[in-house]
């Protein structure tokens, strides 16, 4: 059984309106669908509390956090295997990241991209929309590699030697890192913002063949892992240094 926890080592029974996403999302992973059902940020601006979020979009908070907190307290009766990578050394964090959300996007971002212009090539004249769509995903997908080849290359291989020899020289280099890497995964969230807007929520139309429908569902999934690694980088490990 996963106990709740709130980052004063206490428990928590229900989530308010001073609780940031981002901290939700460390203690319960599900709610990340929630937000993004409700374009709520837990990622990149993930630290605000959410009575900002209920305010600035004009959301019923009252009805959201009925909403959070049933389903937190359902899924907290039932066996999750939740790691708390807040305790977790660093190399691991890094090495989780790399292994998990970088080869992911290694693979996928070209592929996914021969599908997006094959959609594009098609069906563009009747949908002018998908124009737009070619040109932010290839400029998303040029992004991302460029991102991850510099964490690979430069902040990764700091972040675990400042582990194993820790020195305020290091840590300014790296803090100097993430704040650009911080500010590139602002824009790379913008980006996905955008295409979930211009694909209407990742919904292909009625009439859509195979590659159409295929290309918008690992759209979605892209975004899904993408918010997910921004949120671990953001929200845990560039947090902890």
């Amino acid at each position: 059984m996963y106990t709740s926890r709130n980052l004063n080592g206490g428990f928590i029974v229900k989530f308010t309106v001073e609780h940031t996403p981002a901290n939700i999302v460390k203690v319960f992973p599900k709610a990340s669908d929630l937000f993004k059902e409700h374009k709520i940020d837990f990622c990149c601006g993930g630290n605000r509390p959410l009575k900002e979020s209920f305010e600035e979009k004009g959301l019923d908070e009252n009805f959201i956090l009925s909403e959070l907190n049933t389903s937190f307290e359902k899924w907290n009766k039932e066996d999750h295997d939740v790691v708390d990578w807040d305790a977790k050394p660093l190399a691991e964090l890094v090495d989780h990241i790399r292994h998990n959300h970088h080869a992911y996007l290694m693979e996928e971002l070209p592929a996914l991209g021969q599908f997006v212009t094959k959609v594009y090539s098609r069906h563009g004249a009747a949908h002018p929309e998908l124009r737009e769509l070619y040109q932010i995903y290839n400029e998303f997908r040029v992004e991302m590699e460029e991102h991850t080849i510099k964490e690979e290359n430069e902040v990764f291989p700091l972040i675990k030697q400042y582990e194993q020899e820790p020195s305020e020289e290091l840590l300014i280099q790296i803090r100097s890192a993430n704040g650009d890497l911080e500010d590139e995964h602002s824009s790379v969230g913008d980006m996905l913002k955008k295409m979930r807007e211009i694909t209407g929520e990742f919904i292909p139309p009625a009439n859509a063949c195979g590659s159409y429908q295929i290309t918008y569902a690992r759209l979605a999934e892209l975004e899904e892992d993408t918010f997910q690694h921004i949120h671990l980088e953001n929200n845990v490990l560039f947090a902890r240094l």
